[in-house]
């Protein structure tokens, strides 16, 4: 029996695999190492789909230095600066998204985390979103307290998205103005809220094989069941303008490797999809079975239309789920 069929059956069979055995799935040949993947894939997930969309409600300024963002104060991006949108502008975008088949919709804000004051703004608004949208509402605001995640989820907002970005040895090397501790906190705040998880990484960021496994096995230790996978889009002007995106080949091993550690997770390419050529279509077939649809925060990304076409025409159902 070959290495990736051994390990497939563990799976399977429920059986968690080791990092030693994730890092041997590295080096496997790829197409192989893939079909297992949508194997693992189909077995736990069926062909259940979930898509969403982001609206970016408050952008620029913010005091963080994570080395990949255009919305970082410490770099010069010429990136769009706003406050917080207002709620009109939140809920014709929802329903825009709902209308073109959307069922998650989410609001994202840049910054370390938000005053009581706009929080509020945000129960208002998403109070707003759940009284005229059938869709579902998740948010990103960075480093929350528990009561404030508490009145989000009062409001209705029953997912908080918060990344991990990369290892926990590798994080000082991406952000020093908080740490990898700082984010599995505000994580377990907004799960004692009784909020549902969205964490993922950052790839193509200069980090090592094994900080993409270390990685895959904090989300796991997290119970995470959405992981967004982000594609670095070098931004001119942030210190990592220089790096080369990643290729096809190695997204699709990144995403194989994943459903073969996080084998019921809703795996979910996220920002940098634009970058590739097919636009995720040969991830989708490699375990991936979730995306981020539309535009991204800074940057333009894939059309709802076009997206929901590819769904289909893969066999996937879109669904909604937590």
């Amino acid at each position: 029996m070959d290495f990736i069929t051994e390990i497939k059956g563990k799976v399977l069979k429920k059986l968690p695999i080791t990092q030693e055995d994730a890092f041997h799935l590295f080096s496997q040949p790829l197409d192989e190492l893939c079909r297992a993947a949508n194997e693992i894939r189909i077995h736990f997930c069926q062909d259940t789909f979930d898509i969403c969309t982001i609206i970016n409600a408050k952008s620029g300024h913010c005091s963080e230095n994570c080395k990949y963002c255009a919305q970082s104060m410490h770099y010069d991006t010429s990136c769009e600066e706003y406050p917080l949108l207002s709620s009109e502008e939140i809920v014709n975008h929802a329903k825009y998204n709902c209308e073109q088949g959307v069922l998650r919709y989410s609001l994202v804000t840049s910054g370390r985390t938000l005053g009581d004051d706009e929080v509020e703004k945000v129960c208002a608004t998403v109070a707003e979103i759940k009284e005229k949208v059938p869709i579902q509402v998740c948010g990103s605001f960075g480093l929350l307290k528990k009561e404030q995640y508490q009145r989000l989820y009062e409001s209705g907002l029953t997912r908080i998205h918060n990344n991990l970005e990369t290892s926990k040895s590798n994080f000082p090397n991406m952000c020093t103005t908080h740490s990898f501790e700082d984010k599995v906190s505000a994580i377990g705040l907004a799960k004692e809220a009784g909020m549902y998880i969205c964490s993922g990484g950052i790839f193509g960021i200069g980090e090592s094989i094994q900080d993409r496994i270390d990685l895959a096995f904090s989300l796991k230790e997290l119970g995470i069941k959405s992981i967004p996978i982000n594609l670095l889009n070098p931004v001119k002007g942030t210190p990592y303008e220089g790096l080369k995106p990643l290729g096809e080949e190695e997204i699709r091993r990144i995403v194989a490797v994943y459903r073969f550690i996080l084998p019921d997770a809703y795996i979910r390419l996220a920002g940098g999809r634009g970058l590739l050529l097919d636009k995720g279509r040969s991830c989708f077939l490699s375990g991936a079975n979730a995306a981020i649809s539309g535009d991204m925060l800074t940057t333009a990304g894939i059309s709802i239309e076009t997206d929901l076409k590819m769904i289909a025409e893969l066999g996937f159902e879109v669904k909604s789920h937590e």
